[in-house]
């Protein structure tokens, strides 16, 4: 049945409103978005060069007398920490299903059992929801957050891995790539793995005291590192999802509009053809009485 013209003139109107919230949202994103791009590119060369320096400590040898820190004791994998990152909020097109999707990949794909550390309310409710493990939860994480901000997140990490509850731990988060691309990714945060040969700094080191002593300084805090600059991205790919998202919904706002504008207007002007039609035929039928009584 076709719509009738106060029904469409309605639904123009609807439109029109969710496509005005829908640019204001845009708005708000792209402001957000440059925010936290800058944060994350301000600090992902130094993630990376903290990352570089800790494989090659960790792939420097240590003598038989000294004792294997912690974060780097490998042991046979019965249990593994998996940190998933997602947002608090939705709005951000297919962002979430897709980091989702490469956790629930992972999971499957392991043979032993999988302990979830969910950051944000999007994974936390899904998670959940499905009956994944989970063996701490986050959220409200500050959009332009701190490495004190992060640190119980690390904290839960570190002692589920040093006090045997994991075996391994990984990390599962939205990389940054640019504005139009983002990339679900999986890489292991703990026991820390050496460097490949072909991948170790080439450059010479003198070690004040020893590696041993330097590691056991650094690794704690190059940990959360790793983890509050994959945060940082994760919020940089939210927010470029978002405004992208925001952006699609309100053009195609406009587009619906124009197409109810279109249909509002045949169907405005088939109304005033039969309004039309309907005195002409009355006024007919008046000449044609007058005539029959003349």
């Amino acid at each position: 049945m076709a719509a009738t013209v106060r029904e469409l003139k309605r639904r123009i109107d609807s439109v029109k409103n969710i496509g005005q919230v829908t640019r204001a949202m845009e708005a708000v994103a792209a402001s957000k978005m440059r925010r936290a791009q800058e944060a994350t590119l301000a600090s992902r060369e130094y993630a990376d060069k903290t990352w570089e320096v800790l494989t090659f400590l960790a792939s420097q040898p240590i003598q038989q007398e000294e004792q294997v820190l912690p974060l780097l004791q490998k042991r046979p994998v019965e249990n593994v920490g998996l940190i998933v990152i997602t947002p608090d909020r939705g709005l951000a097109g297919a962002l979430v299903s897709n980091i989702l999707r490469k956790a629930v990949n992972f999971t499957q794909a392991q043979q032993v059992p999988v302990s979830m550390i969910a950051v944000g309310r999007k994974g936390i409710i899904f998670l959940g929801h499905h009956n994944y493990p989970l063996h701490a939860t986050f959220s409200d994480i500050p959009d332009l957050p701190s490495t004190v901000d992060i640190s119980p997140i690390a904290r839960v990490a570190v002692d589920g891995f040093t006090d045997g509850v994991f075996d391994q731990v990984h990390l599962c988060y939205t990389d940054f790539i640019n504005t139009l691309r983002q990339e679900p990714v999986i890489r292991q945060l703990l026991p820390i793995q050496p460097a490949p040969p072909a991948e170790r700094l080439q450059a010479e080191y003198i070690f004040e005291p020893d590696p041993q002593t330097i590691l056991n300084e650094v690794l704690p805090d190059f940990t959360l590192f790793q983890i509050y600059q994959a945060v940082l991205e994760a919020q940089a790919s939210e927010q470029s999802a978002r405004m992208v998202a925001m952006r699609n919904a309100t053009e195609s706002a406009e587009e619906l509009a124009e197409d109810l504008t279109l249909e509002y207007n045949k169907a405005r002007q088939t109304e005033i053809t039969l309004e039309i039609l309907d005195i002409a035929g009355g006024a007919e039928a008046l000449a044609q009485a007058r005539e029959e009584f003349a």
